[in-house]
């Protein structure tokens, strides 16, 4: 996948920081969502319970109202004398003025004293059912005012009728300029049939405040079940046609049901909580809506305005980890511009400030690794020095060693003519000695073929001296199979007689004894020869170790430093030689070499 590329691709500084972003974005992101969540949650909840209440009251109210509206109802139609006069007047009877009055002043006063005392009531009227009744406003009417009401135009004059003006009088003085309701009431009697009709009203303002309240973002209206939708007359006409437009949508999402009814809606673009109040009384159903779609809104821009200072915060914020990042890394970058340097071939490159924790002994193990490499070409550049000359000298001595060899066989033959067999015997010991040491050998020899090389020398050595150095051997079988490098003890004998038994020009011993130690051999050479002292022999342990210039001149321990230089070469810093004396009793040199053949030897 090409982000998974991309993102191998890139520095470790900026993996870092990526991944610390990463896990930083991803529990803020989700914290941040479920908040904001919670918060639209909450701005619905708060308004849907806000609805739900004052549903609830707007329920109890026009409860209250219709109560209202049917008892004063119920009491007209209880009202004995009206009912009488009503029927009376129906079947043609006529009434005096005395008669009228009083009927006036106990009956018609008591209706009026009711009516006015209910301040819910725009009012209640009795229409007779001819013209033949006495006027008496405003509770008695003639047949005729009816006919000026727009209720009595439609096709069921009983019932409910909703948001008109009252149009009972022509004058413009007399009539109210207010939307009402009304409830209109047929007067029946069992004999005379229909004796009129009785009109409750109440303003639509009393009936439905809700309508008429002037609530930022809230709007109410009346559903009937005929399809009559009634607004508020403080809304705009354009204001109620845009709603207008809502209903369809609104009411698609209501079922029919006794109880109220709030809900959360989306719809052309606005959030909206809808109640929905249904008034079986009243044949319709009472709508509140509220509009929070600026409450909405504003939670919509403070997580936008949370978005962005995050975007910037994390910008930042990338740039201050990748900052700190890169410090953390300051040694891992280091540490790559030194190796860089050494695959250049810049072995000389030491990485400085290497602290205590993971970098710094990562710093510290390259600096003992280029370490080691260096010791380790310069070991390989010596081991090719020794290997060359070693070369040279065998190249220079192949020339001449048929020609020595022919001639020591000559002299041989003639001290055997002669008799002289201590000549031969000289001669003899010295061709082997010139064999040994003439012949190429490209690896290591045993230590068996060293030891008889050192035979040999000792013969030879012995015909100088008017004294006798005898040679002493104690060596296992499984010691005198290991290798060794040529001309390793050699040396070290010599070093034995030159330094340690020539001055004293007495008879003496050498020594020679190996022991099995592990898994190394180790071969002592002692000579009872006149010793050191303390100061000479830390003087010759440091020219052994390189310590001290050991250039130039003879007894400076450069024989015993090319034995310590060639064992180690051949295997190893842990091998070598070691220096033991006492001041006129001995010296001894320690060879401790690895054991190559332990099988084959056992």
């Amino acid at each position: 996948m090409n982000w998974k590329k991309r993102f191998v691709s890139q520095k470790l500084n900026v993996k870092f920081t990526l991944v610390i972003i990463l896990f930083m974005v991803i529990p803020i992101g989700i914290l941040a969502g479920i908040l904001f969540y919670n918060m639209e949650k909450n701005v619905v909840s708060e308004n849907t319970g806000y609805m739900e209440y004052t549903m609830e009251r707007n329920k109890d109210a026009v409860a209250t109202k219709i109560n209202s509206i049917n008892m004063s109802t119920q009491f007209f139609l209880s009202d004995e004398p009206l009912l009488e006069m009503l029927k009376r007047t129906k079947d043609g009877e006529t009434f005096s003025a005395e008669e009228w009055y009083s009927f006036k002043n106990s009956d018609i006063v008591s209706l009026e004293r009711l009516v006015n005392n209910n301040p819910l009531l725009y009012g209640v009227r009795v229409y007779a059912s001819n013209d033949r009744v006495q006027e008496m406003m405003p509770i008695l009417y003639a047949a005729s005012r009816m006919e000026k009401q727009p209720w009595q135009s439609e096709e069921t004059v009983t019932g409910w009728h909703y948001d008109f003006n009252d149009q009972i009088f022509n004058s413009y003085t007399m009539r109210q300029n207010r939307k009402i309701l009304s409830l209109v009431t047929e007067i029946k009697d069992s004999d005379s049939g229909t004796l009129g009709m009785i009109e409750a009203a109440m303003t639509m303002e009393n009936m439905f405040p809700s309508l008429y309240e002037n609530i930022e973002d809230e709007w109410s209206c009346f559903l009937t079940e005929d399809g009559g939708c009634y607004f508020g007359e403080g809304d705009g006409e354009d204001e109620n046609t845009g709603r207008q437009e809502l209903l369809a949508e609104i009411m698609a999402q209501y079922t029919a049901d006794e109880e109220i009814q709030t809900c959360y809606l989306k719809l052309q673009g606005q959030h909206l909580i809808v109640s929905y109040l249904p008034l079986q009384e009243l044949n319709g159903t009472l709508l509140c809506v509220k509009n929070i779609t600026s409450n909405i809104h504003h939670v919509y821009r403070m997580r936008n305005t949370f978005v962005a200072v995050m975007l910037v915060f994390l910008v930042v914020l990338t740039f201050f980890i990748n900052a700190i990042v890169k410090h953390l890394l300051k040694q891992l970058y280091e540490i790559l511009r030194a190796i860089r340097r050494v695959q250049g071939g810049d072995l000389d490159v030491v990485i400085e400030h290497c602290g205590p924790d993971e970098m710094g002994e990562l710093g510290t193990q390259i600096n003992k690794m280029l370490t080691r490499i260096k010791q380790l070409m310069d070991d390989n550049l010596k081991r090719e020095m020794l290997v060359k000359n070693s070369e040279i000298r065998a190249l220079q001595n192949q020339i001449n060693a048929h020609f020595i060899y022919n001639v020591l066989e000559s002299i041989k033959m003639m001290a055997e003519i002669d008799e002289e067999y201590d000549i031969s015997d000289a001669v003899t010991s010295l061709g082997k000695l010139l064999r040994y040491s003439m012949k190429w050998v490209s690896g290591n020899v045993l230590v068996e073929q060293e030891l008889e090389y050192i035979k040999n020398y000792m013969a030879l050595i012995n015909l100088r001296f008017d004294y006798e150095i005898y040679l002493s051997l104690n060596l296992p079988e499984i010691i005198l199979q290991q290798e060794i490098p040529k001309m390793s003890l050699q040396p070290i004998v010599e070093n034995a007689i030159y330094h340690g038994i020539e001055q004293m020009a007495e008879d003496t011993n050498i020594y020679i004894k190996g022991r099995v130690e592990g898994n190394d051999c180790v071969i002592e050479i002692t000579d009872a020869g006149r010793g050191m002292t303390e100061e000479e022999m830390a003087q010759l342990r440091q020219k052994i170790a390189g310590e001290l210039d050991s250039s130039g001149g003879s007894g400076n321990g450069i024989g015993l430093k090319n034995v310590q230089d060639r064992i180690q070469i051949a295997f190893g810093g842990a091998y070598g030689i070691e220096v033991a004396s006492q001041i006129g009793c001995y010296t001894k040199i320690i060879v401790r070499i690895p054991m190559t053949h332990r099988g084959e030897a056992e």
